[in-house]
C-alpha cells in the first residue's frame, strides 16, 4: 500500500485570492473610462451623420437651389463619420467642436441648419464634459 503511483496524486490546492480590499480612490468605477468617453464621443457623432442625411430631403424640398447645400450637408455627413472611425485620436475633442462650428455656419444656407448645429454643439459640450468627468478621480 505503500507504492503510490505518481501520476494519479491530487493536485494540490490552489491559492486563494488576495482578500479583497478598498477600492482605488482614483477610478470611476467603470473599467476603462477613457473609452466609455471616445464612445460616448462616437455615438454622437454617429448621430449627427444620421439627422444631417435626413435633412438634405427636406432642404432639397425647400431650397430653389438645393445643389450647394446637398453638396455641404455630405461633406459633413463624410467629416461626422471620419471622426466618429477615429474617435481613439486625442485631438478629436477638438476637431468635433471645429465640426460643430462648421455645422452652425451653415446658418446661410438654410436657418434649420444652424439651428441643428447648435444643438449637436449643445451634445458635444456635454460629451466632452462627461470625458473631464471621468478623468477626474470620483467624489466619495
Amino acid at each position: 500500500m505503500a507504492d503510490r503511483n505518481p501520476a494519479h496524486e491530487e493536485p494540490e490546492p490552489e491559492e486563494a485570492e488576495a482578500p479583497w480590499s478598498e477600492p482605488d480612490p482614483n477610478r470611476s468605477g467603470l473599467r476603462d473610462p477613457a473609452r466609455a468617453a471616445r464612445s460616448l464621443a462616437a455615438m454622437a457623432l454617429s448621430f449627427e451623420a444620421l439627422a444631417l442625411l435626413m435633412a438634405i430631403v427636406p432642404m432639397r424640398m425647400l431650397l430653389d437651389d438645393p445643389g450647394p447645400t446637398t453638396v455641404v450637408i455630405v461633406v459633413l455627413v463624410v467629416a461626422c463619420i471620419a471622426l466618429a472611425g477615429m474617435a481613439k485620436r486625442p485631438w478629436i475633442w477638438p476637431a468635433g467642436a471645429v465640426l460643430q462650428v462648421a455645422v452652425i455656419a451653415c446658418w446661410p444656407l438654410h436657418w434649420a441648419l444652424g439651428a441643428a448645429g447648435i444643438v449637436f454643439a449643445l451634445v458635444w459640450a456635454y460629451c466632452w464634459s462627461v470625458k473631464r468627468q471621468l478623468s477626474r478621480p470620483p467624489k466619495r
